[in-house]
């Protein structure tokens, strides 16, 4: 919500599908449920049973390709589990970075990282205006149990200088996303934050991203193709 309303993802950057994953909790659950419990932020690759909820027909695939179209598909997963022992907070920031399955140096790509064995990179502007981020909430988030802040149309703005933030954010606005069996879609370029949980029930979220391009494609010469990366 912000000023009352709902977000709205064409001009906000961020939406909320409430009720979305009521269908499939339970299947999501179990497909998460073997994961380490005492890690702050896990990066996800592998998990066959999550595949039929990640399909296009999927409760969680269906959400992406409404806005990315039948090709859309997930590139990169992560499962944050806030407790009162991994607890923490973030400034506001925009996520720039998207996994991919190997580097290839390339103009625009940069700097690169690697994370938990995975290579990340943050690719030109355009490519991540093309790409949406879900985040699959498994528990309620009250206001005390650190709620998604949104900077509605903040993705307008494009890469933001950190010295600018505040700015942009204060002219923005705040909006916040806090429902279980929900899906949140934003864009990567909006900017967030999320403040330290003061709930002592567990805070579950499980953030993907999603694109509906061929990244290959994007470096690679016309009629030459590459398997995609998937998690």
């Amino acid at each position: 919500m912000v000023d009352g309303r709902p977000l709205l993802f064409e001009t906000d950057g961020a939406q909320l599908f409430e009720g979305a994953l009521r269908p499939c909790i339970g299947e999501l659950e179990a497909a998460l449920s073997g994961l380490p419990a005492d890690g702050a932020g896990l990066r996800l690759h592998g998990i066959r049973a999550l595949d039929p909820l990640l399909a296009r027909q999927g409760c969680i695939g269906a959400v992406a390709a409404s806005v990315l179209g039948p090709r859309a598909r997930p590139v990169r997963a992560i499962l944050f589990n806030k407790t009162a022992q991994t607890n923490w907070s973030l400034a506001w920031h925009q996520d720039r970075t998207i996994c991919v399955k190997a580097r290839r140096d390339a103009p625009g790509f940069g700097p690169w990282t690697v994370k938990r064995g995975l290579d990340h990179v943050a690719p030109p502007s355009d490519l991540l205006a093309r790409m949406v981020t879900l985040r699959a909430h498994l528990d309620d988030v009250p206001a005390t149990n650190a709620p998604l802040l949104i900077a509605p149309g903040s993705h307008a703005y494009g890469r933001i200088a950190e010295g600018e933030v505040d700015d942009v954010a204060r002219r923005c606005g705040t909006g916040s996303i806090r429902r279980r069996s929900s899906t949140h879609r934003k864009r990567p370029r909006d900017r967030a934050a999320g403040a330290f949980s003061r709930w002592t029930s567990p805070l579950r979220i499980y953030p993907m991203d999603w694109s509906g391009w061929e990244f290959e494609a994007y470096l690679l010469p016309p009629r030459q193709s590459a398997r995609p990366f998937r998690f």
